[in-house]
């Protein structure tokens, strides 16, 4: 049976945020595909101190000096077959949760490891606001993975006003992920 992470950030654990990660986790686990939801708000994750000369254990052993959940988290990374990153939208880019994590994911994953290379992932950015800042959130969140080898499959930016339609949409694209991580995915990108 395959496994997917998901990865989700947002200080409302009953907000957009959180529904689109429901709707998201039942179509994965309808699919019958085993689910590991990881909220990183609820996790203990320092920001990178940017040790050494800049690059410390990271850059050298492909670990981080700091002692709290990053490590149990890059994990369930490792050992999944997809990942699923959402995100709430702050200043059109991710939570400041979710960048201390990725920040330091990156430096390990993306200068050493490479543990990650190849991993499929969606992508899902959600605004209570306007939503103008989805898409930027959508391409840093890309622009990471990119340096990592990850590969996006796909892109889903949710907003107040396309809710009601997107909710939905995000049940079927768990199936759909699902669906592509057991049979292969239609394309090379």
């Amino acid at each position: 049976m395959k496994k997917v992470s998901v990865v989700w950030s947002s200080p409302n654990p009953g907000g957009l945020t959180a529904s689109c990660k429901d709707r998201f986790l039942a179509g994965l686990k309808d699919a019958g595909i085993a689910a590991e939801e990881i909220h990183l708000n609820e996790k203990k994750i320092e920001h990178c101190r940017a040790c050494g000369d800049g690059w410390g254990t990271c850059n050298k052993k492909g670990t981080c000096v700091i002692r709290d959940d990053f490590e149990e988290i890059y994990g369930a990374l490792r050992d999944s077959d997809g990942i699923v990153w959402i995100s709430a939208v702050y200043w059109s880019d991710t939570t400041e949760c979710f960048k201390a994590f990725f920040d330091r994911l990156r430096r390990c994953d993306a200068a050493y490891n490479h543990n990650l290379r190849e991993k499929r992932c969606v992508l899902v950015a959600c605004a209570g606001g306007t939503g103008r800042g989805t898409l930027e959130c959508l391409s840093q969140m890309e622009r990471g993975l990119n340096h990592m080898g990850m590969r996006v499959y796909d892109r889903i930016s949710v907003g107040r006003y396309n809710r009601e339609y997107i909710l939905p949409a995000l049940y079927e694209a768990g199936k759909t992920y699902a669906d592509r991580l057991e049979n292969g995915f239609d394309m090379y990108y």
